[in-house]
């Protein structure tokens, strides 16, 4: 009897990621989305992700630089998204408003797909209804005619980005950069986002939020007092780090310290040092097969359960659902390669 070749079967679909783009846009924040999503590859090599560039109109889109882009898609691209991303427009955004199409078409994404705005691009998304009742950020020089267009909406001018349910805001262009690192993390893991970082030659997460690129009323010294300090937190996670550790390391009081702390990152130092310890577990969870209480230990956490704790208040899952998920290590690995075909 002939043997029966192996059914074929469709390599999963990319997750399709759509820019809508509109008059003047801004060159920077169209680029960093194409770059960042672009350059994700999973285990075999693979792109996982597909990026199109979609306009009102196919054809030629004018940008707020002295070139136009030629954008081939048109907005039947939203209906197939599983993420919209609506960068700044100078032209509309800047009360233009009036000429701006883009909540009429944003009615076309689908209830699942996520949505994203960079800078100002929150405009249109407030316009389009998305944002009641939802936090929500715009660059700091807009926030104050944000709030006024948009009442219903919760701004939050002093962070970098935001995340509400499947809304998701940023703040000035570059601030595009750190909203994007974060939707790859969420859908691969720190590891993932941590190389596509360094591929890109950019922070794979930055402290604090916008309000530290605020203009003073009356402007402080300038420098970073405080980068010692937590250059020597860092190497030295696993230990109890105390306020007055960190001070001393600053060559400053604790009052003195904590005052700079919060003005160069945006958080204080019991904040921040949390922030970076949960970064710690989180890519110990993903590289290595340590047991719960070793990651736990090894990022300062001290206990097993004081990580699931602080796991399940920050991230809403457990250590070992968080590696069952985004886990990269050797035994992970190994059971990846050895799992058999479906036929």
């Amino acid at each position: 009897m002939p043997s029966r070749a192996p059914a074929r079967t469709s390599p999963p679909r990319r997750h399709l990621v759509a820019v809508l783009v509109r008059d003047g846009v801004m060159p920077l924040e169209l680029g960093a989305v194409h770059q960042l999503f672009g350059v994700v590859r999973g285990a075999d090599g693979e792109r996982l992700y597909d990026v199109r560039t979609c306009a009102a109109v196919p054809g030629r889109v004018p940008t707020d630089a002295d070139f136009s882009i030629d954008v081939p898609h048109g907005p039947d691209v939203l209906a197939l998204a599983d993420t919209v991303v609506v960068p700044a427009s100078h032209a509309l955004d800047d009360g233009g408003e009036d000429g701006d199409v883009t909540p009429d078409l944003l009615a076309s994404v689908r209830p699942d797909a996520r949505v994203a705005s960079i800078c100002t691009g929150a405009f249109a998304l407030a316009r389009a209804g998305l944002l009641d009742g939802r936090r929500a950020t715009t660059h700091w020089l807009s926030a104050d005619r944000f709030r006024r267009a948009f009442p219903q909406v919760d701004l939050h001018p002093d962070v970098l980005f935001t995340e509400d349910g499947r809304v998701f805001t940023s703040a000035g262009e570059a601030a595009g950069i750190d909203l994007c690192l974060h939707l790859i993390r969420s859908d691969h893991g720190a590891a993932v986002a941590n190389d596509v970082a360094r591929r890109t030659v950019v922070p794979p997460f930055r402290d604090g939020g916008q309000a530290q690129y605020v203009d003073a009323p009356v402007p402080e010294p300038t420098g970073d007092h405080t980068g010692a300090a937590r250059a020597w937190a860092l190497a030295h996670l696993d230990e109890p780090l105390a306020l007055d550790d960190l001070a001393r390391h600053a060559a400053t009081s604790t009052r003195t310290f904590t005052r700079r702390f919060r003005k160069e990152t945006g958080l204080s130092p019991g904040a921040w040092l949390l922030q970076q310890r949960l970064l710690r577990a989180r890519d110990l969870l993903e590289r290595s097969d340590l047991p719960v209480d070793a990651v736990a230990r090894r990022a300062g956490f001290g206990t097993g359960a004081s990580l699931r704790q602080h796991f399940a208040r920050a991230l809403g899952v457990s250590p070992a659902a968080y590696r069952a998920t985004f886990g990269r290590g050797p035994r992970h690995q190994n059971m990846t390669e050895a799992a058999p075909r479906v036929p």
